[in-house]
């Protein structure tokens, strides 16, 4: 009786199953690695209505977070500055600068000036600025040395799993509130030690359970 198949066709199907099984593996590694928040998420660095430079406001002038997110040790939100925030200054230094065109005309307008949110969490977890900086968590923890920064992006992932390393262990993370927006403040000793006498002395105790976050 002929043969339907040649002899050499269980060959080439194993061969093919397993060339696709290989692409299916590989696949879904790469689309793991690349969607996991590090990789995704940091390094966000969106364009914005007004070229504002934190490197020459926080860092060359030193100005402090607080000035412009008054709200962080407050409120659960970190504020944007309105414009009279700006105009503060502005109406002395540079009030001609093509630069601050679009602040000059949200001045004038009362209309907002668009900026775009850079650092997101989404809608079912709960974040409170307040709790993490009375606890003494510094704005570098989460957000970097943003005083170094020409444009602002996202240099941690803020997902879950890296909320829930800072909560299991949170010393590292601590300092005297003081000195929370002192971002490049080198501790005399170590650290973690010093984030262990606040943990003391405050008692905290960091939520580990889901309803901590999803409320």
């Amino acid at each position: 009786m002929a043969l339907i198949f040649p002899r050499n066709t269980d060959k080439y199907v194993r061969i093919a199953g397993i060339i696709v099984g290989l692409f299916a593996v590989t696949g879904a590694a790469a689309y793991t690695y690349f969607s996991h928040p590090r990789v995704l998420d940091t390094g966000y660095a969106p364009i914005q209505p007004v070229p504002y430079s934190h490197k020459v406001h926080a860092g060359n002038l030193g100005m402090d977070c607080y000035y412009c997110h008054h709200t962080v040790y407050k409120s659960w939100y970190a504020a944007i500055p309105a414009t009279e925030t700006c105009m503060n200054c502005h109406t002395r230094i540079k009030p001609q600068s093509e630069r601050l065109l679009k602040v000059r005309e949200s001045y004038a307008s009362g209309q907002s000036i668009p900026w775009v949110q850079i650092h997101k969490l989404p809608d079912y977890v709960y974040f409170n600025h307040q709790a993490h900086i009375s606890a003494g968590v510094s704005c570098v923890s989460c957000h970097g040395r943003v005083d170094q920064m020409e444009v602002v992006k996202q240099v941690q992932p803020l997902s879950m799993a890296w909320c829930l390393d800072c909560h299991r262990n949170p010393a590292p993370n601590l300092r005297p509130v003081e000195l929370v927006t002192r971002l490049g403040w080198q501790p005399d000793r170590d650290p973690v030690e010093i984030g262990r006498e606040i943990i003391a002395a405050k008692h905290i105790n960091p939520p580990q359970n889901c309803s901590g976050c999803h409320r």
